[in-house]
């Protein structure tokens, strides 16, 4: 999808079909890569080089496994992470996930360089991201908003007609909820929402269609 200034990508990868992102800016020729299940640091190698730029952050939505399957690649690659110290545990320790991960996955730490929280600030790529933070489906989850590209990648929170699971370890229906009214819906209507599974949607699309959450 193309914006006034910036490329995004996305890829779904596996082993359960989970949404990767590269925010692409390339008059500067950088990019920011949004979670790292499964193949996401040769990909987003692939897309840093198709369009002659380096990647300078990895920003994790989340700490569940799907997410951060590959983070240990970019920390090792000495590209900074980000992530939200309420899944701390789950990044520095994601072994202890194996008991709803898909069996026989190598489950490696990923050092968090920088610990983002909710009204966080962050200067890349010659724009403004604005941090929430959206627990419910799990602690530590947040959104990336970006106000002058009217697109808000998402995580886990909500999807295109449903919303994150909340009986995960950590997971709670009532937090969900408020999470998605008072961080979600409160973004502009036409804001894109790019969530970690399935496809894009709209802020107006859910508020008025999710069965789930009503707007």
């Amino acid at each position: 999808m193309f914006t006034p200034d910036m490329i995004i990508e996305s890829q779904e990868l596996p082993p359960i079909g989970t949404n990767a992102f590269a925010l692409i800016e390339p008059s500067l020729k950088e990019c920011v890569i949004i979670d790292a299940p499964a193949e996401a640091y040769d990909w987003a190698v692939q897309i840093a080089q198709e369009h002659g730029c380096s990647i300078v952050a990895l920003i994790l939505t989340h700490g569940h496994w799907d997410h951060i399957l590959d983070g240990h690649k970019f920390a090792t690659a000495g590209i900074p992470t980000y992530g939200h110290r309420d899944d701390s545990e789950m990044f520095a320790s994601p072994s202890k996930m194996a008991s709803y991960a898909v069996p026989g996955l190598e489950l490696i730490e990923v050092p968090i360089r920088h610990w983002i929280g909710g009204g966080d600030q962050l200067d890349l790529l010659g724009t403004n991201m604005e941090i929430r933070h959206v627990p419910g489906h799990c602690p530590g989850n947040v959104l990336v908003y970006l106000a002058r590209e009217q697109a808000a990648i998402v995580g886990d929170v909500i999807f295109a007609g449903s919303v994150g699971r909340y009986d995960l370890p950590g997971g709670d229906f009532s937090v969900l909820e408020k999470s998605i009214k008072t961080q979600v819906y409160t973004l502009p209507d036409d804001t894109a929402i790019y969530p970690g599974h399935g496809p894009a949607t709209s802020v107006a699309r859910e508020k008025a269609h999710n069965p789930f959450v009503k707007g």
